[in-house]
């Protein structure tokens, strides 16, 4: 584990599930997060001056704060809304175990 680096929990959205799939497996397989919890959820928001209800898709990444660049790089590029949703948080304290594991399964930056 890089002593710079460390665990953060990355939360993205889409609007379906198909390609929240699609997108997280490539994630997974080229090692840039360690996991990927997804689930349904309503939303509401604001955009281009109307307010939209409906339900997406939710994505919780465990992956190193140094790959979340390149993460969102990617979803940018491949997303289908024009301003995907990527926030990162850092994970402050935890399973040791765990933590070691998202640094065990995803590629140094």
């Amino acid at each position: 584990m890089n002593s710079d680096d460390q665990a953060v929990e990355v939360v993205m959205t889409a609007p379906d599930k198909q390609w929240m799939r699609e997108f997280t497996q490539q994630l997974m397989q080229q090692h840039l997060c360690a996991a990927a919890h997804t689930y349904p959820f309503e939303t509401a928001y604001h955009w281009q001056g109307e307010v939209h209800e409906k339900t997406e898709i939710r994505a919780v990444l465990y992956t190193r704060a140094s790959l979340v660049g390149r993460i969102s790089q990617l979803t940018r590029q491949q997303h289908p809304y024009e301003v995907p949703h990527v926030t990162a948080t850092p994970l402050v304290a935890g399973n040791p175990d765990y933590l070691q594991w998202i640094f065990d399964e995803t590629i140094t930056a």
